[in-house]
């Protein structure tokens, strides 16, 4: 559903994240040529794209992981080129990886509230009562606190680490492939999970997947990453008429086209 329409959604003014022109290369290999990328706060924009073409790069240089060969990242409107600005964006945004990455060492509650008791500086028994209501956010109960996580199913992982992604209540949410290795009905429901939390948080959220059924389910809009450019970028409901060869071959999984399988 387009911001532009007055039914639809509302999304901030500003971009909450803006990329201009970012470029970065490993070597000789050119991973992004060019990516000019925003989001605004309330806006739920998903990136599609085949494997190896700069999805999970983009991310880490909006987060300052990897820094742009050339071009810029702004945060809330500001350059993110000091230590100082990439701290302040750190704190205001959350993270659900690819697989969960959770602590097999630290019990659950340890997860969630990991950045609370390591940057925050929250004591121990306000960090697990903390905890404590963002499991419950995600459906699950206190006694799930004290587990494992090797005692926990895939589902529950990732789960847990939705509620670590959003107990410091975050203005902005990367999620990296969030239904990796879930069956369809458990991965319905974690993406039902992620639009529920978005939204209660009014953040923006920029998710990176391959599974068009959540694209379907989470996204505003779509932007598709190709040969390190975004070459299509549109209302999430436009997808099955948008015009594009590569979108069509994407989003149907044909083999034909103007997208070369990674073999």
């Amino acid at each position: 559903m387009s911001a532009d329409t007055t039914s639809g959604p509302r999304f901030g003014e500003t971009p909450i994240l803006e990329l201009k022109n970012v470029h970065k290369a490993f070597g000789p290999k050119q991973v992004l040529c060019g990516v000019d990328l925003s989001v605004r706060a309330g806006q739920s924009l998903v990136i599609i794209g085949g494997s190896g073409t700069g999805k999970s790069v983009t991310i880490k240089c909006a987060l300052g992981l990897l820094r742009p060969d050339k071009g810029e990242v702004f945060f809330d409107g500001l350059p993110a080129t000091t230590r100082k600005a990439m701290d302040a964006l750190r704190r205001r945004t959350g993270m659900l990886f690819q697989g969960g990455a959770l602590f097999d060492s630290l019990s659950v509650w340890e997860n969630v509230s990991f950045a609370l008791l390591h940057r925050d500086g929250v004591g121990r028994g306000e960090a697990k009562k903390r905890a404590i209501e963002a499991l419950a956010k995600v459906r699950l109960g206190p006694s799930t606190a004290d587990l494992r996580t090797a005692e926990l199913s895939g589902g529950m992982q990732k789960r847990v680490a939705l509620a670590r992604a959003i107990i410091a209540k975050p203005d902005l949410i990367f999620f990296d492939e969030p239904t990796t290795g879930l069956d369809p009905i458990t991965a319905d429901a974690v993406n039902d999970l992620i639009v529920a939390q978005v939204k209660a948080l009014g953040a923006a959220a920029v998710t990176i997947t391959h599974d068009m059924a959540s694209v379907r389910k989470i996204a505003d809009e779509v932007a598709m990453l190709h040969e390190g450019r975004i070459i299509w970028r549109g209302p999430a409901a436009d997808i099955d008429q948008s015009g594009s060869d590569y979108i069509d071959q994407f989003v149907h999984g044909r083999a034909e086209g103007p997208i070369q399988p990674a073999l």
